[in-house]
Formats: C-alpha cells, structure tokens, sequence
C-alpha cells in the first residue's frame, strides 16, 4: 500500500487490516508510517515512490520477506493545483513521477511477487481527473490520465501472469494532502465532496467482488466523464463556475 500515511491509503490500510489482510505501509513520513503499522499489526516500509531506484530498493526487502504478493495498491499522490503555462517545471516533472511512474514502477518491482501468487490484485487510485480535463490543474490532470491508461493496460497483460487489475477513480475528497475547502465553504458545492472512509471501504469491496473499474461516488462523477467525452466545451463551462481552490 502506497501513500498509506494519510487519506485514502491510511482509510484503506485500515479497511484492509480490519478485514484480515496484513499490510506493508509505505510512505515518506517515518513517524506516522510506524505508528500506523504498530496501530495495525503491519509493517512499515519508508520510500519515495518518485525514485526508481527507491523503488527497486524497496521491492527488493519486501519481496525478501513475502515472496508472494496478494495485491498491491498505487495510491501514492500529490497535488499540482495550477495551469501547464503557470506550473513550475520541476513540479511538473515530480507529479509526473509520482502519480504517475510510481505506479509503473511499483508495479514492475513487485511483479515476481505478484505472478508467484497467482490470483493476486493490483489496485491503481487514479481520480475522476484522469477522466476529465480541468485546466487548472493541467499538470496533475496529465499524470492522472497517464495514470488511467496504465491502469487499463495492464488489465489486459496482467492477466497473463494471473494478476487482476482495478482501476479506482475517486471524485473531489477531504485529505490532509488535497483539502476541498473551497468546495466544502459553499452549500451549493459542498455535496460533491466524499469521505475518504466511504472510498476506502469500496475499494477494497470491489477487490473482493472482482471489479476492473469504478468511479467513487458513481453520482454525479460517472456522468461528468461521459459528458466530457461527448460535450468537452459543457465541461469547461461547469469549471469556470466551481470556487477556485488553494494551489
């Protein structure tokens, strides 16, 4: 479990543990990782998942100790709240490496693991962004639509090596890491915004139920990535009229 120190990968981890699976946590902040490993019985591994040597390095001590790998959740994100013409280069750069390569080479790193156990799952938290292009937040929209496609190949080649692939695409949600106060200080927005529980509990429902794809919640998220790919410009519109989040 990637990202697991907050939001969406903390929710799942305790989801996942609650159910019965042990969990090995990464993340870069090492306090909270370990506090959460000792709260659930699980084991705590420190790694920028934007470094693939880090990566390699990490996948290495893990599969030493579990040398078959039930499933794997790219979870691990950032934020890059601004426009391509905005943006500074080098963050362009790092929240292609994270939402995005990480997931590859996570993926990669851990495939002897994954293939050994055979029926194993790969679970990659994309967004409803890698869906729906919002301009105001190219870079991390571009990553996250990387992201998607990966996810929706490696379906197809996971397969092969008996892996089943989910592809997760959450809406607007409150974490530590992406705060939606903009969203949640008005009434008419606020009912978009999720909880991270609710996302968590379903993704790991959907592992159990052999899902390839959702969108969390379905309403109004699953509609607005059909509309983009029909009407582009009605999405547009509806942009320009949603509060303007902190960058």
């Amino acid at each position: 479990m990637t990202g697991a120190s907050s939001g969406i990968g903390l929710e799942t981890a305790r989801e996942l543990s609650r159910r019965g699976w042990r969990c090995v946590l990464v993340a870069r902040r090492e306090e909270r990782l370990r506090g959460l490993a000792a709260e659930l019985e699980g084991e705590a591994e420190v790694c920028d998942v934007g470094d693939r040597r880090a990566v390699e390095s990490l996948a290495a001590r893990v599969l030493e100790r579990h040398p078959r790998i039930h499933l794997l959740v790219n979870n691990a994100g950032m934020p890059a709240r601004d426009t391509f013409l905005e943006a500074d280069l080098d963050l362009v750069e790092r929240v292609l490496a994270v939402n995005y390569l990480g997931g590859v080479w996570c993926t990669r790193a851990l495939l002897p693991g994954l293939a050994a156990a055979r029926g194993s799952h790969v679970v990659n938290v994309v967004s409803v962004a890698g869906a729906v292009a919002f301009a105001r937040s190219g870079p991390y929209v571009a990553a996250k639509h990387a992201q998607l496609a990966f996810s929706r190949c490696l379906r197809a080649s996971g397969a092969r090596h008996g892996i089943s692939v989910l592809t997760v695409l959450p809406g607007f949600v409150q974490t530590e890491g992406f705060s939606q106060a903009a969203l949640l200080g008005r009434r008419r927005s606020r009912w978009l915004v999720t909880d991270a529980r609710r996302v968590a509990a379903t993704i790991v429902d959907a592992v159990e139920d052999g899902r390839a794809e959702l969108t969390v919640p379905w309403f109004p998220y699953r509609l607005a990535t059909v509309a983009h790919g029909v009407a582009p410009g009605l999405v547009r519109r509806v942009e320009r009229l949603m509060p303007r989040g902190r960058r």
